[in-house]
């Protein structure tokens, strides 16, 4: 990364289940990735990297960084985003039970990585240092907020990731865009 990445944000981050969301994380880039379309970001995660044998302490900490050079985030909320907890100190390997500080010398954190970005985007947000928040809501034509984590729930543009036409569900990539690119 060079000086000019930390001190002009511009860049994407994505942030969602990428497990249980593959199919419209993965069509994202798809997207992003043909020249003959106007959906034109540049993903923070093909930037930097971490490790996900990283402790998640350090991977939280490379999470920030990477926010810290995007103008825009973008979450995909999918049926189990908001229950997701993965990132929790509990899960590692250093964690002592009932202890307010891990092994590793750091404080403990039981938030989810998901739930870790959104608190860190809304921050950024509400600082005026993240230009817009993207929720997208995977296989639903319209937003349901219920499934969204509540930090993020009030803020950013909250769209479906599907347009009916003809009886049938396909992407609405033209929405997509539209909220992604503005």
């Amino acid at each position: 990364m060079s000086l000019y990445d930390y001190v002009y944000r511009t860049k994407t981050f994505i942030s969602g289940d990428w497990t249980g969301d593959q199919d419209l994380i993965s069509q994202l880039k798809e997207w992003n990735n043909n020249r003959h379309l106007g959906l034109n970001f540049v993903d923070v995660h093909e930037v930097t990297q971490s490790s996900d044998s990283s402790l998640y302490c350090s991977i939280k900490k490379s999470l920030r960084q990477r926010l810290n050079i995007s103008k825009t985030f973008v979450l995909i909320v999918g049926r189990d985003t908001k229950s997701l907890s993965k990132g929790a100190c509990r899960h590692c390997g250093l964690y002592q039970s009932g202890s307010f500080y891990c092994l590793n010398g750091g404080s403990i954190d039981n938030r989810s990585y998901i739930q870790y970005e959104c608190e860190m985007a809304v921050k950024d947000f509400k600082a005026g240092d993240l230009r817009r928040i993207v929720v997208i809501y995977n296989g639903r034509v319209h937003p349901d907020k219920s499934l969204c984590p509540d930090v993020i729930k009030y803020y950013g543009n909250h769209i479906g990731s599907d347009v009916i036409i003809d009886g049938k569900h396909y992407w609405d990539y033209q929405g997509i865009k539209n909220a992604i690119c503005g």
